[in-house]
């Protein structure tokens, strides 16, 4: 055999391996799919009632496992913190309160670091949900709520490492949070507010008045008896567009690169007419008060490059451009 052959053979034993790994750990989600009835509607109304932290817990990969999920019920708006164990049996126990909820992570069931909180649990009357995949165990009969997240076979070679396991202990977690999420019309603004340094925070709570330009030596405007030489020199430097505004200054028009393109072509003596003769009659505006993103969305559809901000009677009070928006990193 060829090396190049030996090669493709090797890559080709990998890649199956990877796959096998990948079935075993979607067939033990599919199938703990398929088994979940009553018990988790009852977790997920626990939890969704508790009036006070989700407090997760776990040791080894459940552990792992429980910090992910801990931060997965805080950014969906189920207030939640991990507590190692071992740890609490050194002090941090006191982060427990009445109105926690414990919800403890253990593949066997008999995890002794997490089963030495019990008594501390039952003193202050906190209600426990388990994940096991031992649903007859020690853990599993203190708990008000048993749910079973066994799995046929790991997806480790020798059925030792924790790995289909920790995987439908991570998928059941999350189908907890989402539900509780859902439960509680937890939405995309809510979201958001918890998010505030991404991009989906960004784009639902920047509002135009956020990114609009205001000062008056960068805001330009005429008015539509002015001429059109004044507002090739103010769309030359004011990005393209002008808006037109009348005595009370409420905006009446715009006139751009492009309206002026058009009309010279028509009248070559354009430079001494009045900006009303090629103005552009009914502008695309925006209020202050308006997402960001109405104002990108409004700039892509109508292939324009800036929009007025104006009040409820339509009175100027600022810009804003597209690149105000990139700034913002809204695109």
């Amino acid at each position: 055999m060829s090396e190049e052959t030996a090669g493709r053979t090797h890559d080709s034993r990998i890649i199956e391996r990877g796959r096998e790994v990948l079935r075993i750990e979607s067939e033990s989600v599919a199938a703990m799919a398929a088994r979940l009835g009553a018990d988790f509607a009852e977790a997920v109304e626990a939890i969704a009632g508790t009036s006070g932290r989700v407090v997760v817990t776990g040791i080894g990969k459940s552990g792992i496992v429980g910090r992910k999920l801990a931060s997965t019920f805080s950014s969906t708006g189920t207030p939640a913190i991990f507590l190692h164990p071992v740890e609490a049996a050194h002090g941090d126990v006191g982060m427990l309160v009445r109105g926690d909820l414990l919800l403890a992570i253990s593949k066997s069931g008999k995890s002794a670091e997490v089963e030495s909180l019990l008594p501390v649990i039952a003193r202050l009357g906190i209600p426990v949900v388990v994940m096991t995949a031992e649903p007859a165990s020690t853990l599993a009969a203190r708990a008000d709520v048993v749910l079973d997240v066994g799995v046929q076979v790991e997806a480790c070679p020798h059925d030792l490492a924790p790995t289909a396991s920790s995987t439908a202990s991570l998928a059941m977690g999350d189908a907890l949070a989402m539900a509780v999420s859902e439960l509680r019309g937890f939405g995309p603004e809510d979201f958001a507010r918890l998010h505030p340094g991404g991009d989906l925070g960004r784009r639902l709570t920047l509002t135009v008045r956020d990114v609009m330009v205001t000062d008056t030596a960068d805001v330009p405007r005429l008015g539509q008896d002015g001429d059109l030489a004044a507002a090739m020199h103010q769309i030359a430097h004011q990005q393209g567009t002008v808006p037109i505004v009348d005595e009370r200054s409420r905006v009446i028009g715009v006139i751009t690169a492009g309206d002026l393109t058009r009309y010279a072509d028509q009248n070559p003596d354009f430079l001494s007419h009045t900006v009303d003769r090629a103005m552009n009659r009914s502008p695309k505006t925006i209020a202050p008060g308006q997402m960001a993103t109405a104002a990108l969305a409004s700039m892509q559809e109508y292939g324009i490059m800036a929009l007025p901000v104006v009040d409820g009677e339509r009175q100027l009070l600022g810009m804003v451009h597209l690149h105000d928006l990139l700034r913002a990193r809204l695109t």
